[in-house]
């Protein structure tokens, strides 16, 4: 049984998003709790960079709630979903290939020292965070000077995921992070996913691939054309039939119940 409080810290509540006459999202139902990972699959077009962005702060519903921790909510700007609590790495991560990881770790956030009148950025407490923090999630990185560009796809991940949960993230919306890497990267990734589900951060895992889904995921959400098709608990749906679904967009059975063992 976990330890964590099974009440969502985001919930999502009959979500619709319109661009003028196009309906991208009608009728979502989701919701994140504390120390799981939820699992978004859907195909390319189903309404997942829709979903993360109304999620995030980015758009507003068209109707629909959106719940966090407990209260209704509204983000005006994804500044203030970041605020309160809610990150999100993209896939183009969002970073700067020739500068170093600390650079990046700390972009827009970094921790100054002051002399006298003067403020500076302090690099000694920076790159010792940096390294620390990238040693917790099973990277052991030559300097903190080393440029990202010489990471590995999976890495230049972790260092986005181990900001995240720096910073003070509740939940992490993950988008597709696993899509362009190989086996062992893909590994390590999903790795730092089970490392961070454990500290009891709600994890939002959105990928078209049932296989890496099924490695990492507490709870399996199917998105079609713009519609939640159900949620089932790990152990009570197969890849196979998350795999159809995704491809022919029945109707999931609910399967939630109780979340006793699978966090």
């Amino acid at each position: 049984m976990s330890a964590f409080d099974h009440n969502p810290i985001v919930e999502m509540r009959g979500i619709e998003k319109h661009f003028g006459p196009v309906i991208a999202l009608n009728g979502v139902s989701f919701d994140v709790r504390p120390g799981e990972c939820h699992c978004l699959l859907g195909d390319n077009g189903a309404g997942k960079s829709t979903f993360i962005k109304t999620m995030s702060g980015v758009h507003k519903p068209t109707r629909g709630e959106i719940l966090f921790e407990g209260k209704s909510l509204s983000f005006a700007s994804p500044r203030a979903a970041m605020e309160a609590g809610i990150a999100t790495v993209y896939q183009d991560l969002a970073m700067i290939p020739l500068m170093s990881v600390t650079r990046n770790f700390w972009m827009g956030r970094e921790p100054v020292k002051r002399v006298g009148p003067l403020s500076f950025i302090d690099f000694k407490h920076a790159n010792e965070v940096t390294m620390e923090e990238m040693r917790k999630m099973g990277i052991n990185l030559r300097s903190p000077d080393q440029a990202v560009g010489t990471l590995s796809g999976g890495e230049r991940q972790t260092v986005a995921i181990a900001r995240a949960v720096h910073f003070g993230a509740k939940v992490l919306i993950l988008d597709e992070p696993t899509s362009a890497l190989g086996v062992r990267q893909t590994a390590n990734v999903l790795s730092t996913i089970d490392k961070v589900r454990k500290t009891g951060i709600g994890i939002v895992f959105i990928t078209h691939n049932v296989r890496h889904a099924m490695a990492v995921g507490d709870r399996f959400t199917v998105l079609n054309r713009g519609k939640t098709l159900g949620t089932a608990q790990r152990g009570q749906i197969t890849p196979e039939e998350l795999q159809d679904m995704m491809a022919g967009g029945q109707e999931m059975v609910e399967l939630e119940g109780s979340l006793g063992g699978t966090v």
